[in-house]
């Protein structure tokens, strides 16, 4: 049988279901939870981008800039360029969903200027190798699996030398958990020890931070389970032969 030959089990399309189904979750409850609260205005009448101004005032931030985006949801915190950028609705209105996450982009910078947070370092280490492993990976196992059927073992050379880029972006990933987890920690402090929110505000935060949390989850799970995939269908392969 030849390498990356399998039939199309009940198992097989469960995975394929599952890759597809846990984004897809993961981004709906993202949006509907980010729908919810971008309507529930705050009692302190504070925007996105007051409050991150506040709270970077009260940590003795300076030279980070919070700037306006154009696309909805595109909000981030660029430490190459020391800029946070808060998309329109988040940067201009004050509602609870603008107060958690423009807070949550400023635990970011208080990872990156006060508390010299190392998995943040780890993930900005990465992602030059993540975005070569994303690129290549996948381009390296089909070759590899092409190239056993020719030449042998120099196809499952090529291909591991493929989960090995692979490897590079699931590291990527899983270290962005950590940091997306402190991230929203910092910011659910701080909007209250600055008394941004009372705690119906507070509660309310949490859930929306929470949903954008899942994406991060499930990106990693996904991540995981393809690199597992093709580690599974090489020892298997090779075990045939």
């Amino acid at each position: 049988m030849p390498l990356g030959y399998y039939g199309m089990s009940g198992s097989y399309i469960l995975y394929f279901l599952l890759i597809m189904l846990i984004p897809l979750w993961a981004q709906f409850k993202v949006k509907r939870t980010y729908e919810r609260y971008k309507k529930v205005r705050t009692k302190s009448g504070l925007t996105g981008k007051e409050v991150a101004e506040i709270i970077m005032q009260a940590n003795g931030i300076t030279g980070v800039r919070v700037v306006r985006g154009e696309v909805e949801l595109s909000d981030h915190y660029d430490p190459t360029n020391n800029i946070v950028v808060l998309s329109p609705i988040v940067h201009d209105q004050p509602t609870v969903a603008s107060v958690a996450i423009a807070a949550h982009e400023i635990g970011h910078v208080i990872q990156d200027k006060v508390a010299d947070y190392k998995p943040m370092r780890w993930r900005h280490s990465l992602v030059p190798l993540a975005n070569l492993g994303g690129n290549l990976s996948t381009i390296l196992i089909m070759v590899g699996f092409l190239l056993t059927g020719l030449i042998g073992q120099f196809g499952y050379t090529v291909a591991w030398v493929g989960v090995g880029f692979m490897l590079f972006a699931v590291l990527f990933q899983v270290v962005t958990l950590p940091v997306e987890f402190d991230a929203s920690k910092r910011a659910l402090e701080q909007v209250v020890d600055l008394n941004i929110v009372d705690d119906q505000e507070h509660r309310h935060c949490r859930k929306v931070l929470t949903a954008a949390a899942l994406t991060y989850v499930a990106a990693a799970v996904v991540a995981l389970m393809e690199m597992l995939r093709f580690v599974f269908i090489l020892l298997n392969s090779n075990n045939r032969n």
